[in-house]
């Protein structure tokens, strides 16, 4: 009696567990994905987005995934020793009732070695991994990237390549 009677307990709680973790998804609004259209052959894009958390407690993106990468990657970009150098962080925080901002030149989500080329207007599915064991599926258009201080006819690609930068824009390690 006692097993029927947990077994029935257990039944009858899933639904809450699952609408619960389904809520604490449903805390955190994602605005404006995309992702950075790359040039043929470029194995590494990234993903950027704002990160809205309507919920009294912090949130933590903790992984993301993708079918057009083998490795998806959180990023931050960090000054060292007078370089902006790209570095994986574990977790990104979004403040309780707060946003977060991935944006080029600061947080974002790395798409490494891609299966194929990225297509302008193409939409690619990213999954988010929280902390709090929710996740959410996200669609993020391919979109062209223009980087601060680039000029019309490449004038600053040179430059950007003696500076450790490659041709996405992005510094490199």
């Amino acid at each position: 009696m006692k097993t029927m009677i947990s077994r029935l307990f257990v039944l009858l709680s899933l639904p809450l567990i699952f609408t619960f973790s389904s809520a604490m998804a449903g805390d955190i609004s994602i605005i404006d994905p995309y992702v950075r259209a790359v040039p043929p052959g470029q194995e590494v894009s990234a993903a950027f987005l704002q990160m809205e958390n309507s919920s009294a407690e912090t949130r933590f993106l903790i992984n993301a995934t993708s079918p057009v990468s083998k490795v998806v990657e959180l990023h931050s970009h960090v000054h060292d020793n007078g370089m902006m150098k790209m570095r994986r962080v574990e977790a990104i925080e979004i403040p309780a009732n707060g946003t977060t901002v991935l944006k080029p030149g600061g947080l974002h989500i790395m798409l490494i070695d891609l299966h194929d080329g990225l297509k302008l207007d193409q939409k690619v599915a990213i999954t988010l991994e929280f902390k709090d064991g929710s996740s959410q599926v996200i669609e993020a258009p391919v979109r062209k990237i223009m980087m601060k201080g680039m000029m019309k006819g490449g004038m600053m690609k040179g430059a950007m390549m003696k500076e450790g930068m490659s041709k996405d824009g992005m510094m490199m390690k």
